[in-house]
């Protein structure tokens, strides 16, 4: 059985993201999507919404499964018996920076975790969570960006009335 982990912030979960899950689900027998709770920084939504969220988001690619985890992803990997991660790129700059953290993992992990890339679909290239969360905040329009459920709860978190 060939099991993948995509492991990410998903704060919030975006359609380029949604991509990344639905192709990489086609590729592996399954796919654990696992949000990383980083200390270091201050999300929009706790670890446990983002869970949620996911789930919901995923709820009809029957391969998913959804968790989360804190530390290093070697030591998650290797605690599920996972040995493929899953990332997404959206452009070089992405690369250069996954290549270095896939470089690394692969080292740490002493060559038990590699790393797949996707590369997102040219729909979504233009898409971060950082920039749905900055036009959120300002009242634009993110409906093109997330899920419509997502977007409603982006609004309530920064007390606006749901726009789409």
């Amino acid at each position: 059985m060939k099991r993948a982990v995509y492991p990410g912030s998903f704060d919030p979960v975006t359609f380029g993201h949604l991509d990344i899950i639905k192709r990489a689900a086609e590729i592996f027998d399954e796919l654990t999507v696992s949000v990383l709770n980083n200390k270091e920084k201050t999300p929009l939504f706790s670890v446990d919404e983002r869970v949620n969220i996911l789930r919901e988001a995923t709820k009809n690619i029957p391969n998913v499964q959804v968790d989360s985890f804190s530390g290093l992803l070697i030591n998650y990997a290797a605690e599920n018996e996972l040995h493929i991660a899953v990332r997404g790129l959206r452009a070089i700059t992405d690369f250069e920076y996954e290549l270095q953290i896939a470089q690394t993992n692969k080292k740490l992990s002493e060559g038990r975790l590699d790393t797949v890339f996707l590369t997102t679909s040219l729909e979504y290239a233009y898409l971060s969570s950082s920039s749905v969360k900055e036009i959120a905040s300002f009242g634009g329009d993110i409906s093109q960006c997330v899920p419509d459920f997502v977007a409603k709860l982006i609004y309530e978190k920064y007390n606006l009335k749901h726009l789409t």
